[in-house]
């Protein structure tokens, strides 16, 4: 018998001061077997950063020629495709052609670092691309949010991110790796 995603159930509320975004999300996640909380976190940090009425999970994990996030306008065209990881030369390419815009988010610590050095140059000279590297440490921070019914409240000013719920309160600066 095949092990079941988990889902969790979040009430989102956004305060983005950088878009002047101000917005409350229900959302439901679901959770692969083979994905970490911690992903699952960097997801929704990820919804959160680029938070709008058209902006969907995807089946993510469970899809090879999707991304975990994307944008479609009215007539389904993908405004952003937004992956986690660090994404291929080859699978890059056929976002960058399916889409508007290809945000990557990596969270590897090390990992990522070795990836983007490997692909910098490459990959600096593709547009409508961002590369977003959250650290290590904030990864680890942001699990200790996950619950099976999250409450969370996001603050952005200034590219920080202030994530809190009714317990506690963590500050995450992204590192922008490369916006194109």
């Amino acid at each position: 018998m095949a092990i079941k995603a988990t889902i969790y159930k979040v009430k989102l509320e956004i305060s983005d001061c950088d878009r002047n975004y101000f917005h409350s999300h229900e959302l439901t996640i679901s959770c692969h077997p083979s994905e970490t909380e911690q992903r699952m976190m960097v997801r929704l940090l990820a919804f959160a950063l680029y938070a709008s009425d058209d902006l969907s999970f995807t089946k993510g994990l469970c899809a090879d020629d999707e991304p975990e996030l994307w944008n479609k306008n009215l007539s389904g065209e993908i405004e952003q495709w937004i992956s986690l990881g660090q994404i291929e030369e080859k699978q890059l390419r056929k976002s960058l052609g399916r889409s508007k815009q290809v945000i990557i988010f990596t969270y590897a610590g090390q990992k990522a670092s070795v990836w983007w050095n490997k692909n910098q140059s490459k990959y600096s000279q593709l547009n409508n691309l961002k590369i977003i590297n959250i650290k290590p440490e904030d990864v680890t921070a942001m699990q200790d949010f996950v619950s099976r019914n999250m409450n969370l409240q996001v603050t952005i000013q200034e590219g920080i991110i202030w994530l809190s719920d009714s317990s506690q309160t963590i500050s995450i600066e992204p590192e922008i790796w490369l916006r194109s």
